[in-house]
């Protein structure tokens, strides 16, 4: 059976600020059932950003997880990363799950997959779904020849891609800390 599939999550850096974006499709297999789904939320007292790609009944679930393990380690992102990422890689259900977190406050930016990653990309900057290698190309061009915000960068970067990832739209949640 297939699952249903989210896609394209960018966070982006600067000034200060971060910003995380993602698109609102939903596909199963190449039909879209959603284009208005909210893959981007706050967390913790609004002081943690996240964001998911892959399997979106999965993907709830891992924020369930996470959202646990924050109120655990008192907003400790990195340790409620990595403790999450520890959960996910060893628990028989868990493993199962198909879908990546793009986690970010003040002063981190995080991936974390159910191999047991918990990653912080280069630049602060991060992208995952199968949009997110357009978005970070973008990203990346915008960071290093503009002077647009965060937010303005992830909008940007992610329209850019939605233009070339037929798995992305353009009906996107922005949130910036």
């Amino acid at each position: 059976m297939e699952q249903f599939h989210g896609t394209t999550i960018l966070s982006a850096r600067r000034d200060g600020k971060v910003a995380l974006g993602g698109d609102g499709q939903v596909t199963l297999g190449n039909i879209v059932i959603k284009a208005s789904a909210r893959k981007v939320r706050r967390l913790y007292g609004d002081r943690i950003l996240a964001g998911f790609a892959g399997g979106t009944a999965d993907a709830f679930t891992l924020f369930e997880r996470f959202e646990a393990k924050l109120e655990k380690h008192q907003g400790n992102l990195l340790r409620s990363a990595v403790e999450l990422a520890k959960d996910w890689r060893t628990d028989r259900v868990l493993r199962r799950l198909e879908a990546m977190l793009a986690v970010a406050d003040r002063e981190s930016s995080l991936i974390i997959t159910g191999l047991g990653d918990v990653l912080e990309p280069e630049l602060g900057l991060l992208a995952i779904g199968s949009g997110g290698p357009y978005a970070q190309a973008a990203a990346r061009a915008l960071l290093e020849n503009s002077q647009l915000s965060a937010e303005e960068v992830v909008r940007k970067s992610l329209e850019i891609a939605a233009d070339l990832c037929i798995y992305t739209n353009t009906r996107l949640t922005l949130e910036e800390l």
